[in-house]
């Protein structure tokens, strides 16, 4: 956490100048937080009173993260985290598990929002979910990469809407990254469950990482429209633009043999989230994730 804790300091210290410059002094960070499952931080543990089970928003999320952090530096920040698992784009502007619009959250003196959505819009929690009991390759993957033009077409639109309500503010779109990598289990290290025979099959991991691929360049791709559009938007992603995982994220996918940034059948012991956080970030692949919104702050 030292590089982020640096990272953030350097960011607090602009974002500040800026507002001084602006205001005459210096003022509180008005930050936002919207977004699904992956943008909650479903699977990370330490749920806000009242989400667990529903929205499952978690202190471990990339975005809260990278709040605490900015606020153990001293900086001002307002934090509205309106984030919840199983949202798609659509549920952003409706009322969705008894709670307000997540765009109701915005208003012309954000300053910054975070935001990871649209993998509902194409059933990636579905497919994984598939590949664990059954089999995704095929017709499976095919159904979600051929939802993919539409959900980035819908995410453009949706980074338009923000910008109309949040005229000033900088969005940080966060990805899903890759929670399966091709090839075999790592060797010589104690692995998940999921890891086990006939469960997450070569073919499977070679497809859902093809997939997860796939996921990333339409979100890229909406976000690259909608600067085209005028909108202050940039895309925290785990892989490089030419679709290559970043080093930091190497290794960390399931059956590999780094510290696991996603959950595997670990979620459904006796007392943790269950189904739900299969596939989904840990607490260490949050952590992961806030050093990319950092560095695009």
């Amino acid at each position: 956490m030292k590089k982020l804790g640096t990272v953030l300091f350097a960011c607090a210290l602009a974002l500040a100048s800026t507002q001084a410059a602006n205001a005459g002094t210096a003022r509180t960070l008005q930050v936002a937080a919207l977004g699904d499952s992956y943008a909650a931080g479903t699977g990370a543990g330490d749920y806000e009173p009242g989400t667990e089970g529903v929205c499952y928003r978690s202190a471990n999320s990339a975005a809260a993260v990278v709040v605490a952090d900015l606020r153990s530096r001293g900086k001002q920040v307002d934090f509205t985290n309106v984030m919840c698992s199983g949202a798609a784009i659509a549920d952003l502007s409706t009322t969705f598990k008894e709670q307000p619009p997540q765009l109701d959250a915005l208003s012309k003196s954000t300053d910054l929002v975070f935001l990871t959505v649209g993998g509902n819009d194409v059933g990636f929690a579905e497919y994984a979910g598939l590949c664990i009991q059954s089999d995704c390759t095929g017709a499976g993957a095919q159904l979600v990469l051929g939802q993919l033009p539409a959900m980035s077409a819908k995410l453009t639109a949706l980074l338009v809407d923000v910008k109309q309500r949040s005229p000033r503010a900088r969005v940080v779109l966060g990805g899903y990254g890759r929670a399966f990598a091709p090839g075999p289990n790592a060797p010589d290290v104690p692995l998940d469950p999921i890891c086990g025979d006939g469960i997450l099959t070569l073919p499977e991991r070679a497809e859902g990482a093809t997939v997860s691929q796939g996921v990333d360049r339409a979100v890229r791709d909406g976000v690259r429209a909608a600067r085209a559009r005028g909108v202050n938007a940039v895309y925290a992603s785990a892989y490089t633009d030419d679709g290559t995982l970043r080093a930091e994220f190497e290794g960390h996918s399931a059956c590999q043999g780094g510290t696991p940034y996603y959950r595997g059948l670990d979620a459904l012991a006796p007392g943790q989230e269950g189904p739900v956080a299969v596939l989904h970030p840990s607490r260490a692949g949050q952590a992961a994730f806030a050093e990319l919104l950092a560095r695009k702050l």
